[in-house]
């Protein structure tokens, strides 16, 4: 059963959330809303033209900092200065650049000009943030995601140059306190550099470990 959301400020128990995730369709993105979301192990993912779908999948594919992997090559690539690595100095612009990327598999971008808009006004808020990797003063990847507790809902990472991407990840894994990094969608490279499943249970239980605050 698919849940309809209307102007009352509330979700459905997660665990009610359809075999693919897919919990309630409707609501809004105002910043309250996306707060209580993401407290509740809840994201927004939809296209263009669809009305706003909200998940809750049964299994997170997560990265712990201290499971984090990296490869030699990586090291190498850290070590040679190649990249400058900031956070929360263009939000915008990493957002912007994760919505433009042309990514295999897929026709158009769930980053939507509502989401952008809802996403910046969350990281004025202090909820949002971001990475930046810098190569010869142009931005050349980066990502960015929520804060809750010590957990980073990460939400879209973008690389015009090779290995920008992994740069930001590790930088945010080694350089920051969050304890979990919330990946959402599996990949091969990210399951590379440590990150697996867990349950909802489990991810729920992280996610509530302390009170929502401002990374």
């Amino acid at each position: 059963m698919i849940f309809r959301l209307d102007e009352r400020l509330i979700f459905p128990n997660p665990q009610l959330a359809e075999e693919d995730g897919l919990l309630a369709v409707g609501g809004d993105l105002s910043a309250e809303r996306l707060l209580l979301a993401y407290q509740n192990g809840i994201f927004p993912w939809f296209s263009e033209d669809d009305p706003i779908l909200w998940y809750s999948p049964h299994e997170r594919f997560v990265l712990y900092p201290n499971e984090l992997v990296i490869s030699k090559s990586m090291r190498k690539v850290l070590q040679s200065g190649a990249f400058t690595i900031t956070s929360n100095q263009s939000f915008a612009e990493v957002i912007h650049a994760c919505s433009t990327m042309q990514r295999p598999g897929q026709d158009g971008t769930w980053i939507t000009e509502e989401m952008k808009s809802a996403y910046i006004n969350l990281h004025k808020l202090g909820y949002a943030h971001s990475v930046e990797v810098w190569q010869d003063e142009e931005l050349a990847g980066g990502l960015s995601g929520v804060a809750v507790n010590k957990v980073f809902c990460g939400e879209s990472m973008f690389s015009k140059v090779s290995n920008a991407s992994k740069s930001a990840l590790i930088w945010l894994c080694t350089h920051t306190d969050f304890q979990l990094v919330d990946c959402q969608v599996h990949t091969e490279h990210l399951e590379s550099m440590g990150a697996r499943m867990i349950t909802r249970e489990d991810y729920m239980q992280l996610l509530h470990s302390t009170n929502l605050n401002k990374a």
